[in-house]
């Protein structure tokens, strides 16, 4: 039996999301010859060990419990009380110390996966360690791949011990598809994508004549958005994911090189407007443009979708009129989709559509990542 250790970093919905995949499928990957040994998980404040990381993992009915009382909104450092198991809790800059003993005690001896479902940016510095101490990495957050191309270039230096599919279109086959399109030396010449589903959903809606203050409203009731609906409208979550993207193709940009078109004006922007006067008062003033732009497209044969385009050295996220009968103009709903033209899909694109986000679908890009790993384990 393959054993595979891993330590976990956030403990959110994609997080517990694996670890209840991890417990649940223990039979399935057995028959695989894979044991996955989680030696750690942690949350922003707190990080829980066995007793012994190099002998054991934390068991399953911990890894349950941290589900539950997370789900809960509660601190794993309630986990004291519980007695299930031997382990032990740290806290603060002891959970970071700690973490990186794990790393420096696992990565050359047995190996460590260290996966990163948090949405920190605080991250980059634990994960820059656990690659100089030989560990391999799987991401879901996609700050670490976003940050500078000092810590981009440190991270992906020995691509085989990186996995990040769930960075962009959650569990889809973007990122395999691209690399196996790049190994065979096959030139990508763009890709355009809808790569949001809390905008897929706001656009195919706009389709149907309702306004955008209705629809981001319903969107929010639906726990489509974040908190705050303007984390989505800002083209940020997607900017992100096209400077993934743009970076795995070889360009050498930073955030600030991408153009990024916001669905709403300064003067709405966090900390100027409060998130409910956002809601009841300044959205419905952006109605009248976007009821217009519709129209428009729809007189050209077009309907609006909000895309990332990267072509040549231009990297951009905005809508876009699209036509009514392509791939994207056919999109409902919360999927995702990408188009990727290359030598060999020059006239007809490689198209990539499914369910691009939610806490089952990223979490089970993420296990797919680390069995990926399995041939690097001992």
């Amino acid at each position: 039996m393959k054993k595979i250790s891993v330590i976990l970093m956030g403990c959110g919905g994609v997080g517990r999301q694996l670890l209840q995949h991890i417990v649940s499928f223990r039979s399935l990957h057995a028959k695989m010859g894979v044991h996955l040994r989680v030696v750690g998980v942690s949350d922003s404040k707190s990080l829980a060990v066995p007793v012994d990381v190099l002998k054991e993992g934390l068991d399953d009915d911990l890894l349950s419990e941290v589900c539950s009382i997370k789900s809960a909104g509660s601190a794993l450092t309630t986990l004291g009380a519980l007695g299930k198991g031997e382990y032990r809790v740290f806290n603060g800059s002891e959970s970071i110390r700690e973490t990186e003993e794990i790393a420096q005690l696992l990565g050359k001896s047995t190996g460590l996966v260290v996966v990163d479902c948090s949405a920190s940016s605080e991250t980059v510095e634990i994960l820059m360690k656990a690659v100089d101490l030989g560990c391999c990495v799987v991401l879901a957050n996609k700050k670490p791949l976003t940050s500078t191309l000092e810590h981009y270039d440190k991270l992906v230096l020995d691509p085989r011990r990186i996995r990040h599919e769930s960075t962009v279109g959650a569990g889809l086959p973007v990122i395999a598809s691209m690399n196996r399109i790049i190994s065979s030396g096959d030139p990508v010449h763009s890709i355009v994508g809808s790569l949001s589903g809390t905008l897929g959903y706001v656009m195919s809606e706009l389709e149907d004549g309702r306004p955008l203050s209705q629809v981001v409203r319903a969107a929010k009731t639906l726990g489509y958005t974040e908190p705050d609906p303007r984390d989505d409208l800002s083209g940020m979550d997607v900017a992100r994911k096209a400077l993934i993207l743009a970076r795995l193709l070889g360009k050498r940009i930073v955030m600030d090189s991408i153009k990024i078109e916001s669905l709403y004006p300064e003067e709405m922007r966090p900390g100027v407007m409060t998130v409910d006067d956002f809601l009841q008062n300044g959205i419905a003033k952006l109605d009248q443009n976007i009821e217009e732009r519709v129209k428009r497209a729809s007189s050209n044969g077009c309907v609006l979708r909000y895309v990332c385009m990267i072509e040549g050295s231009s990297v951009q996220v905005g809508i876009r009129e699209v036509p009514k009968d392509s791939p994207l103009g056919r999109l409902r709903g919360s999927d995702n989709i990408v188009e990727i033209r290359s030598r060999c899909y020059k006239e007809q694109p490689l198209v990539i559509q499914g369910a691009g986000a939610g806490n089952d679908t990223t979490a089970a890009g993420v296990l797919a990542d680390i069995i990926d790993m399995q041939d690097l384990f001992p």
